[in-house]
């Protein structure tokens, strides 16, 4: 007879939205199927994900009073957790505030990961300013993994937005100095190291190697796919796996999704076919 093993415990801190598979939408089943009980922590409730036309409709609820409550309230009953995933964060009051839940939720063996959504495509985000680019660097200083796209990463290091390092020697560059000198991993997203393939660039650590796990290439883009990723990942170290194995379980998960998505034609906006590809990521016995 098998021993049960509890779940591990994750504190999801991310933006819900009703439509457009993205945020929380992927998050809680993805970690829920890789054998973890995630707790959501929802920074805003969005109507539907910002890829949809603009609409006068257009619901964005700032729940920076609500996360606060929330985390004391988790805090007196004495919950603990093996692993804090922060994402979307909608302004510096929620920055501060999130500051706050880490000092009270984190353990001194709490994982820490932290997806500095900022911006994309070589450009911040609108609502995003120089003074919460700073102060989610702060927050990323407390992480144990840190997974930023280049955009991203290019804020973190106070370079040009638009610099999109592709070449191994000059990402491996960048991983250093986003490692603040080897304490924390660091997983950039989006690289293209070779042609015709795209993935990771990864700095473990605990072995101190680089890494870039990598996939075809598709012609194609979706909301949704970083936060798949970086839930995979997480998702993936929880079951035991070393940085670069987790890194590449996300990888080919978000390939096969997009593939799918690709031959079933559905809406982009609506984010990637990744319910029926769930059963890849069950947990490992």
């Amino acid at each position: 007879m098998s021993i049960a093993i509890p779940a591990p415990r994750v504190a999801a801190v991310h933006d819900l939205a009703g439509v457009g598979r993205c945020s929380l939408g992927v998050i809680l089943p993805v970690l829920s199927v890789m054998g973890c009980q995630c707790a959501p922590l929802p920074t805003a409730l969005l109507s539907a994900s910002t890829l949809f036309p603009p609409s006068p409709r257009f619901l964005f609820r700032d729940l920076a009073g609500e996360m606060e409550t929330t985390a004391g309230h988790w805090a007196e009953l004495g919950l603990s957790f093996d692993a804090i995933y922060t994402g979307f964060v909608g302004s510096l009051e929620q920055l501060a505030v999130l500051e706050r839940v880490l000092d009270t939720l984190a353990g001194p063996d709490t994982l820490i990961l932290v997806d500095p959504v900022m911006g994309d495509h070589g450009k911040p985000y609108r609502t995003y300013t120089p003074a919460m680019c700073r102060a989610m660097g702060e927050l990323a200083r407390r992480a144990h993994i840190i997974t930023p796209n280049l955009t991203e990463a290019a804020l973190l290091l106070e370079e040009d937005p638009a610099a999109q390092p592709q070449d191994p020697a000059q990402l491996q560059i960048w991983l250093e100095r986003l490692s603040l000198k080897g304490a924390r991993s660091v997983v950039l997203t989006g690289v293209r190291p070779r042609p015709g393939r795209v993935g990771a660039a990864c700095f473990d650590r605990e072995t101190g190697v680089f890494s870039f796990p990598c996939a075809p290439e598709a012609p194609a883009s979706f909301p949704g796919t970083g936060d798949l990723f970086a839930a995979v990942t997480l998702g993936g170290l929880l079951q035991g796996d070393g940085l670069n194995d987790a890194v590449q379980r996300a990888v080919d998960f978000v390939s096969d999704c997009v593939q799918v998505t690709l031959a079933l034609g559905t809406d982009p906006a609506m984010g990637v076919e990744f319910e029926g590809q769930m059963g890849k990521l069950k947990r490992k016995h």
